[in-house]
């Protein structure tokens, strides 16, 4: 293939922003196609219609070929149709296509969970059937044949079965190769046996060897099985979810199997809106040249928190679900030997119980020391980006995880654990070599955080080390561009090997 050939991708997505959104999922959905069409590929993009998707405020309109359609799932014959819009960027207008069905999706609020009841709607086999199915319909009535389809997550994971099952002898799929990105493990698609029929595939894909697992069908493992390539959103969770079973949730064998088709790639971040040199959010703006100037955004910080304001005392902030998966059950267990040394801490977030009481009684006994808002407040986040002096993210895992990164952008400096998308980005301090961008520990235990943290409470006392180490991490490039051109190579890749 010439290296210049400009590529047709169907990204194939259960939610994008700004039209619908329950997490990371629908920013990596919108940002990353408007970004392949900056590079000059053409990207279209397949997501359902839900219920809160309003068709007037986004002129989403009828396509006349792909109107009132039939397809056969299971004991019924569904009509739907594929409606029409365009997701607008700052640089690149990328078409994308509504599945609109009313019963499926029309008819709900929610996205895959009924919120009335809190629990999974019971179709949901059905619904990302044929969202599956859905596309290759497109295909056939627009006549726009894609080079590669890209799925998203479990939603879409019997797409790459298809193509390589009962789509495989139809010409106009037949060199379509497929890629599909693993966003969540935890979340997986899992079905009764019983209702495999409904799928269409071919019955000896209804086992273990199949697309079975546990005694039940499972659209993830459907995707990691069949895709070309399957990538998750970094190079060290990649490889940790081939080794660590809490980590790979139940797909080690899978995984493993297919380590050779398995690729990281770090998520980017949108350097629009989380960089101190433009942030209209945050009371002074300022770069690697400026960083002095990073001080009035610290003092901005510590009197919203209602701390005392000290040049010489570090501020340590967090911004996070307040769950032990991030970390805060070791931030607990030396909650109180933090608030006996030389710093200050600002934490923003919700989640369990627990944690809120505990930080609540924290901030009574030490408010000159510690400080929380427990809930979710955007300007704040960045004034926390830009005001503290670290960042504190000891996740017990961390697929991509944003904030670290957002805090290089912003020279706080980032203590965090040696994990997932945090190990791909943070570079430990090295005294000698003066290299690194931040502060690292490995065990996932309190006492190694604990000395993680004086480390760096000490090396903050070295000023000229410590501005080194904030504008070390300045320089770095998390900008989708640098994303999408690793997946336009891995494309080109699959393509080549056919």
């Amino acid at each position: 293939m010439p290296p210049s050939r400009k590529l047709k991708i169907l990204f194939v997505t259960s939610e994008v922003v700004p039209f619908v959104k329950t997490g990371g999922l629908a920013d990596v959905s919108a940002a990353l196609p408007q970004t392949l069409t900056e590079l000059g590929h053409e990207v279209r993009i397949v997501v359902p219609k839900y219920g809160a998707i309003d068709e007037r405020r986004f002129k989403i309109h009828e396509v006349v070929r792909l109107k009132d359609l039939t397809l056969n799932i299971g004991d019924k014959d569904v009509v739907f149709s594929l409606r029409s819009s365009f997701l607008v960027g700052q640089k690149a207008r990328v078409q994308i296509y509504f599945l609109d069905n009313y019963e499926y999706f029309g008819s709900r609020q929610g996205l895959y969970v009924d919120p009335n009841t809190g629990t999974d709607y019971p179709d949901n086999d059905e619904r990302f059937i044929l969202l599956a199915r859905s596309i290759f319909e497109l295909i056939n009535k627009l006549g726009w044949i894609p080079d590669i389809i890209h799925g998203n997550d479990w939603q879409t994971g019997l797409i790459p079965a298809y193509l390589k099952t009962i789509y495989k002898d139809d010409p106009s799929v037949a060199s379509v190769k497929s890629v599909f990105t693993v966003h969540n493990l935890a979340y997986q698609g899992f079905f009764p046996k019983d209702e495999f029929y409904k799928t269409g595939l071919p019955e000896e894909l209804n086992s273990e060897k199949g697309i079975e697992i546990y005694g039940r069908l499972n659209f993830m493992k459907s995707g990691l099985m069949f895709s070309d390539a399957i990538t998750t959103v970094s190079e060290r969770y990649a490889e940790e979810i081939t080794k660590d079973e809490e980590l790979s949730a139940g797909l080690k064998s899978v995984l493993t199997k297919r380590k050779k088709d398995l690729y990281g790639i770090i998520n980017g971040i949108d350097d629009k809106l989380w960089n101190p040199e433009t942030d209209s959010l945050i009371p002074k703006k300022y770069s690697a040249r400026t960083f002095d100037e990073k001080a009035e955004n610290k003092k901005a910080l510590t009197e919203k928190f209602e701390l005392p304001y000290d040049e010489n005392i570090p501020v340590i902030g967090c911004i996070s679900r307040l769950v032990d998966a991030k970390g805060f059950d070791l931030i607990a267990a030396i909650i109180e030997d933090l608030m006996q040394m030389n710093l200050q801490m600002v934490l923003l977030g919700t989640g369990d119980r627990k944690y809120h009481t505990l930080f609540e009684d924290i901030h009574s006994k030490y408010p000159q020391k510690f400080s929380c808002y427990l809930g979710f407040d955007d300007e704040l986040a960045h004034l926390i980006e830009a005001g503290s002096d670290m960042f504190l993210m000891p996740s017990r895992y961390e697929p991509c995880g944003l904030n670290q990164m957002y805090s290089l952008m912003y020279g706080t400096v980032p203590v965090v654990r040696e994990t997932g998308g945090l190990a791909d980005t943070v570079d430990k301090y090295n005294e000698k070599e003066e290299t690194g961008n931040g502060f690292v520990f490995k065990k996932y235990d309190s006492p190694d955080l604990l000395r993680e943290i004086k480390r760096a409470v000490k090396v903050f006392g070295e000023r000229k080390a410590w501005t080194k180490i904030a504008k070390n991490g300045m320089k770095s490039d998390f900008s989708w561009m640098a994303s999408a051109k690793k997946y336009v190579e891995l494309y080109k890749k699959i393509l080549i090997n056919d």
